[in-house]
């Protein structure tokens, strides 16, 4: 690399945190390196990085805004919105031009955004998801999705994607191991914000304060009603339970509400703490969720987000390894969650960032 500092723009998708959280430990090992880092993004995701990184200079960067059904119909949604979508593509690489001509920026990273490449830096386009699954009666769409996100991949330098090779111990099951990829992908292993505070994490053998930690996430209205959801439902019990809203733009709230404590959003290390008080997790089986789960090597209750088919996909598929337990949203019954996730074993993945090194290093160095 030459002596020139170079300039890392991180560009994480806006539909919910899981995209943004993920990019933490990315943006630790360019700033370990010794890269000036820039964070582009909007809404929460801005606000969680305006929190974990007071240092590091942000600017606004909006994207392609999804906004999910009460029903079960985000695929028709999504299919409706495709001509917005593409508009949104072609709008973010225009921007993109702007902002690398104005920060002077020598590489962007992409998590999930498809218009952020540009011939005259190092682009890295950052997904687990290289097929989009469909329902049943949409199933011959998974190639066409897959050859879409083939043409993509393939204007980056580089992909990366955030799971392991082998097949054994994956997490992202079909989503990255069904069909062949392209020469430029590279897989550098789960990523997970609590990678460098899993130290702080309390021990196994203390005495669990909480029932349950609820840790919400995701677009509305699926969010809030996910939250009445478990909020009815705690009420009518006798267990201690805590609940993280996932709303970063306000400020952190501490309500109690009968046997419920709630917080409208919590910073990584006192997240951790709840985490590690809590027998039992219950969150989005979002994919960032799955790697700090596996990170962490706690049990979790799954509850993917209705119409959500890649959450449905990867709850479904860890729940017959016998690793998580889920449940449907529509059938929720917190309850009987807790008694059954025991019979599930989780996962305890270890990752010490070699895989993300080597990238950086052979790309850069």
């Amino acid at each position: 690399m030459d002596n020139k500092r170079k300039n890392v723009l991180i560009c994480p998708l806006n539909w919910g945190l899981g995209h943004a959280t993920r990019c933490v430990p990315i943006i630790k090992k360019f700033l370990e390196k010794d890269f000036n880092v820039i964070i582009a993004a909007e809404k929460r995701p801005l606000h969680f990085f305006s929190e974990e990184f007071p240092d590091i200079k942000n600017i606004i960067f909006p994207g392609f805004d999804v906004k999910y059904s009460k029903s079960n119909t985000l695929i028709w949604k999504m299919l409706f919105n495709t001509p917005v979508f593409i508009f949104s593509i072609i709008k973010e690489h225009k921007t993109l031009k702007k902002i690398i001509k104005k920060y002077n920026i020598d590489i962007v990273v992409s998590d999930n955004r498809y218009g952020l490449w540009n011939k005259n830096v190092f682009s890295i386009f950052m997904t687990h998801q290289i097929i989009v699954k469909c329902p049943k009666f949409f199933k011959f769409l998974e190639y066409i999705f897959y050859k879409f996100n083939k043409f993509n991949i393939s204007k980056y330098n580089e992909c990366w994607i955030p799971d392991y090779k082998n097949n054994d111990n994956n997490l992202s099951g079909d989503l990255s191991h069904k069909y062949k990829l392209k020469e430029n992908c590279y897989f550098i292993g789960p990523l997970s914000r609590f990678n460098s505070f899993k130290k702080n994490i309390p021990k196994t053998d203390i005495k669990k304060k909480y029932d349950i930690l609820a840790i919400l996430s995701g677009p509305e209205p699926q969010r809030t009603i996910f939250q009445e959801k478990i909020i009815s439902q705690l009420k009518t019990t006798n267990l201690k339970a805590v609940i993280v809203k996932g709303i970063t733009e306000k400020q952190t709230l501490n309500v109690t509400i009968k046997n419920i404590k709630i917080f409208s959003h919590l910073n990584t290390n006192d997240l951790l703490k709840y985490i590690g008080l809590s027998r039992t997790i219950i969150c989005r089986s979002g994919y960032s969720s799955i790697m700090d789960m596996a990170c962490l090597g706690k049990k979790a209750i799954f509850i993917p987000t209705p119409g959500q088919t890649e959450q449905e996909y990867l709850a479904k598929y860890l729940s017959e390894k016998k690793l998580f337990y889920f449940q449907l949203q529509k059938k929720l019954n917190i309850l009987q969650a807790v008694k059954n996730f025991d019979k599930y074993s989780g996962l305890n993945v270890e990752n010490n960032m070699q895989l993300l090194d080597e990238r950086i290093k052979n790309c850069f160095f």
